[in-house]
């Protein structure tokens, strides 16, 4: 079962590249289950219904987010009322949404749970706590289980993943907008990356122009951060899980453009 993850959405132009080559990609590849972090494909960060409707529609099957979620209020009453549009688990419970998922797909419930990191990140709960927490929960309910850890820090990213080696099959990290080359199955035999990369322009700063970013590295003054222009590239890696062994066989990055 060929399973497919895709990194940050940046902006309206990289959500409408997966519209418009998800469904053409899922026959060719022959994925089974498409996750993807939206929290970004609105303009100015963010996410909106409409636009995570499309996504859906497009063949996206769960989308997660981090900490832009809360950049545009109008997606609140949405994390509540669709399963399938995670928040990080760990902000606090009164937060809307939820930070976990069952998705059924060829046979098998599939665990999806999204956390983030805590360096150099909001100060919320611990997303071990908050993984150990939901692991218990779905006890004997799931086959195999995804993770998104969205966190600025590989280091963490990496020291969630080897906490929770062998228990998480599929262990992604996302939030630096760029594509680390560490893709590996680890000792205990979860897949690992510390970052799935972005869908977005690939000729710019994480999606952004690169003169705002200059003009605020060289001032230290705020700048209007906006979106490129340009070829759109998605940063994505196919996780092949054997059903029969039930184990991840094979990481593979894959660029689409």
């Amino acid at each position: 079962m060929n399973i497919l993850c895709i990194g940050d959405i940046v902006g309206p132009e990289a959500a409408a590249f997966v519209e418009d080559n998800l469904f053409k990609i899922r026959r060719e590849y022959e994925i089974s289950l498409v996750v993807a972090n939206g929290e970004n494909a609105e303009a100015g960060n963010g996410l909106l219904e409409h636009t995570a409707k499309r996504l859906f529609s497009s063949g996206v099957d769960v989308l997660t987010s981090g900490n832009h979620i809360w950049q545009k209020s109008g997606i609140y009453p949405f994390l509540d009322d669709c399963p399938y549009l995670l928040r990080p688990a760990n902000y606090p419970g009164e937060n809307p949404g939820h930070g976990s998922v069952i998705f059924e797909t060829e046979g098998l419930s599939v665990l999806v749970i999204n956390v983030q990191g805590l360096v150099f990140m909001e100060p919320i709960a611990s997303p071990f706590d908050a993984v150990e927490a939901i692991l218990e929960k779905n006890r004997g309910l799931y086959d195999l289980a995804i993770m998104d850890i969205h966190a600025e820090a590989t280091s963490e990213k990496a020291a969630l993943a080897h906490h929770f080696d062998g228990r998480i099959d599929i262990i992604c990290g996302t939030h630096t907008h760029v594509q680390t080359a560490d893709e590996r199955i680890l000792p205990g035999g979860s897949a690992f990356i510390s970052d799935l990369g972005m869908c977005g322009v690939l000729n710019s700063a994480l999606g952004v122009k690169y003169e705002p970013i200059i003009r605020k590295l060289r001032t230290g003054m705020p700048q209007r951060f906006e979106l490129a222009d340009g070829p759109i590239t998605m940063n994505s890696v196919i996780f092949v899980y054997n059903k029969q062994k039930k184990r991840v066989e094979l990481v593979k990055r894959v660029n689409f453009s």
